[in-house]
């Protein structure tokens, strides 16, 4: 099983490259994080923002490993407890499904990409850059992990 951060942006700053990091290096052999950056929509500068989630929706779904189960980061999505992760993320590991997590850019996610997931996750009823997103999905996924494992990381 493989877990996949999909992003919008391909030149995050050194502190979202080396936070994402921290976390992938943490996870098992068995349950590697990794992450696909695309380029956000050529659109952007002509303030096309509709055509821009557009391009950046047709390069996220085509950068989906084959097989994966989508979850869409979206800020009117469901607020999970990391318990809630935790049980999802073991039983896909059960189940061996690969994960994606699609992170939009500025703008959100365009509404292809929300119908095409499985589920919406949102981490926050507040709206969070889109560059931290792939830190906090990378630190929360290492913590589900532990505490389906039964590591002492997690203590909330």
């Amino acid at each position: 099983m493989r877990l996949e951060l999909l992003a919008v942006g391909q030149r995050p700053p050194d502190w979202v490259q080396t936070g994402v990091q921290t976390y992938a290096k943490r996870m098992p052999r068995h349950l590697p994080l990794s992450v696909h950056s695309v380029a956000a929509g050529d659109a952007r500068r002509s303030g096309d923002v509709a055509r821009a989630q557009s391009q950046e929706a047709d390069a996220l779904l085509a950068a989906v490993p084959k097989g994966a189960r989508l979850i869409a980061l979206d800020e009117r999505g469901r607020s999970w407890r990391t318990a809630d992760l935790a049980d999802y993320l073991q039983a896909q590991m059960q189940q061996g499904d690969d994960l994606a997590f699609l992170i939009g850019g500025a703008d959100g996610l365009h509404s292809r990409c929300l119908e095409a997931a499985e589920r919406q996750w949102s981490l926050s009823a507040l709206t969070l850059p889109h560059m931290l997103v792939r830190v906090i999905v990378a630190e929360q996924l290492y913590r589900a992990w532990t505490l389906c494992s039964g590591h002492p990381y997690h203590r909330g």
